[in-house]
């Protein structure tokens, strides 16, 4: 199958909705990803699969040079199929050449799939948040590095 990531915008939004409401249970309103899509300071990659809509996304704010992840989702179809860290490396791959150094999000502690997903990405468990979610659990902060270089919180060089 022939799949290239690419940004998404405010033309994808029924398919940002579909594929929130199938793999994410209806994490935004339409509202918020209206705003996803059409803020400047926000980056939302996809994937669409030859025939199909959109399979695969990931979506962050880019803030000074700290790409903060807001959601990545996989069409449950196509899940355990790379996608997810295709569509993921995509949008750290943009963030860099936009100056981002690091990317952060938060994942449930419940969520043992996804902490293994984060983890086979590169990413480290840096902190909790307790009672993060609606639901009361707690989100485990996760950390990675995008791109070699100075990191100005520790002012070591990697």
């Amino acid at each position: 199958m022939a799949v290239n990531p690419r940004k998404l915008g405010p033309d994808d939004l029924s398919s940002c909705l579909w594929l929130d409401q199938i793999a994410l249970k209806g994490l935004w309103t339409k509202q918020q990803w209206e705003r996803e899509l059409s803020d400047n300071s926000r980056l939302v990659m996809g994937i669409d699969a030859e025939g199909r809509s959109l399979i695969a996304l990931a979506s962050a704010w880019l803030v000074v040079d700290e790409l903060q992840i807001t959601a990545v989702a996989v069409d449950p179809t196509y899940q355990r199929c790379g996608f997810g860290a295709r569509v993921l490396q995509a949008m750290m791959d943009r963030a860099a050449s936009l100056g981002a150094v690091s990317a952060t999000l938060e994942v449930a502690r419940t969520n043992i799939a996804g902490q293994a997903f984060y983890a086979q990405s590169g990413f480290t468990t840096t902190g909790r948040r307790t009672g993060y979610y609606a639901n009361g659990d707690d989100a485990l902060i996760q950390w990675r590095s995008i791109r070699k270089g100075r990191d100005f919180r520790t002012d070591q060089t990697e």
